[in-house]
Parts: C-alpha cells; sequence; structure tokens
C-alpha cells in the first residue's frame, strides 16, 4: 500500500512538463472542446472501449444528427446503428437519447457546469462530469481515468487502494491550478504507451527516478541476486 503523496507541487509540475514535451498530449477525436454537450455524449461513448472506436462512433452520430434536440427526436434503433462501434452499444444508446432529452428538458439545451448536478444524469459518474468540466468548460480539475489512476499510485502520489475522489484530490494537492486541465492527457498518454497495465516499459521511462512503484521493484529484484 503506496502512503501518502512524496511529491512536491515542483517536482510533479517538472514531470509533467517533461512528460508532455516527451509524449504529448491524448486528445481523442470525441473530445471536441468547442461543444460541452459533444464532450458529455462523447466520454459517455468511451467508457470501457478503446479511443479509436468512440472516435468511430462518435463521428457516426453527429454526421448524423447535430446537437441534443436532433438526438433526442431521434429513434433509439438509429442511434444504437450509429454508435454500434462501440462496447455495451445498446445500453449507450439508451443513455445518450435520455441525457440529450434531459438537456434539453431540464437545463434548456445547456450542459450543466456543477459537478453535482451533472452526475445525476445517466452513465454520468465522476471521471465523465470532471472530463465534461475540466475540457469543455476549462474547470481547474484532474479527471482520473485508469492511466491517470495507475500513473498516479506507481507514483506513490495516492494509495495503492484510493478510490477516485481521494486519487483526484491527491493529484490536485500538488499539481498548479494553470496545469491540473492537461494532467489527464498526458498521463494517459503516457500510460498508454510506457506506464503500462500490467507490465510498465520501466527501461523506456524516463522519470523512474521518482517512482516508488519501480524503486520496490528494483530493491525486491536486487534482493534475489
Amino acid at each position: 500500500m503506496f502512503k501518502d503523496a512524496k511529491l512536491d507541487e515542483k517536482t510533479f509540475t517538472n514531470i509533467i512538463k517533461l512528460l508532455s514535451e516527451r509524449y504529448g498530449i491524448q486528445t481523442p477525436a470525441h473530445l471536441d472542446r468547442s461543444d460541452p454537450f459533444k464532450v458529455l455524449i462523447g466520454t459517455i461513448l468511451s467508457h470501457r472501449t478503446r479511443d479509436e472506436m468512440t472516435d468511430l462512433a462518435f463521428s457516426r452520430l453527429f454526421s448524423k444528427y447535430k446537437n441534443a434536440e436532433e438526438i433526442a427526436k431521434a429513434s433509439l434503433s438509429d442511434i444504437m446503428r450509429l454508435i454500434k462501434p462501440v462496447g455495451f452499444y445498446r445500453q449507450k444508446a439508451k443513455r445518450v437519447k435520455e441525457v440529450a432529452k434531459l438537456i434539453l428538458e431540464r437545463y434548456g439545451g445547456q450542459v450543466p457546469r456543477n459537478r453535482e448536478t451533472l452526475i445525476e444524469l445517466p452513465g454520468v459518474g465522476y471521471k465523465t462530469a470532471d472530463i465534461v468540466l475540466s475540457i469543455a468548460y476549462g474547470e481547474p480539475i484532474v479527471a482520473v481515468d485508469t492511466h491517470v489512476e495507475t500513473v498516479s499510485k506507481r507514483l506513490g502520489i495516492v494509495r495503492w487502494n484510493a478510490k477516485y475522489e481521494e486519487t483526484r484530490k491527491g493529484i490536485e494537492s500538488i499539481t498548479p491550478p494553470y496545469m491540473r486541465r492537461i494532467v489527464n492527457g498526458i498521463l494517459v498518454r503516457f500510460g498508454k504507451e510506457i506506464c503500462k497495465k500490467p507490465r510498465p516499459k520501466c527501461e523506456l521511462c524516463p522519470i523512474t527516478i521518482y517512482c516508488e512503484w519501480y524503486a520496490r521493484r528494483r530493491n525486491r529484484n536486487s534482493q534475489k541476486i
């Protein structure tokens, strides 16, 4: 179990800058920063689905239906057909249509900017809400997905069994507000290319000097010699 973060804000800021320069920021096509509704729907579609399939389904859906009003009026069967590339497309189609209707009926066509209001929508949890708030609305929030969680726990920022909120708050505690929006995109890219589960490519990693998980593994290996 990892203890409280050993990294300070200055060190973590340098890590994020280094990773950004080395690997760039992961920005999938389904996260259209110009439209909060598209960010919301794109994130719902992305649950347990690879980015390539999410991007395809997103493109097919919004090529035919341009906004919440059109999706709310669309037939469920047609939404299913368009988003079929994603996993659990039947359930997601129902959520997409219901979310579109609720956005129109409750919020006048505007996606809420409040976290607790967002998670009342079908299929929307804290991660989805945080992605909408950070990407679409520019709020200084770190959205935590599986890659962000893995990297932060390996670095020792939070305990290995930390839940979503503890992980988010732990990362934000050492991330300056101006940088929080980009942490997700940077760590997602790094997690996909280097800090993979279950076997990270530590031999290619530029931040092993800061990594608690790597230090523990190295110590275990040295004891076997």
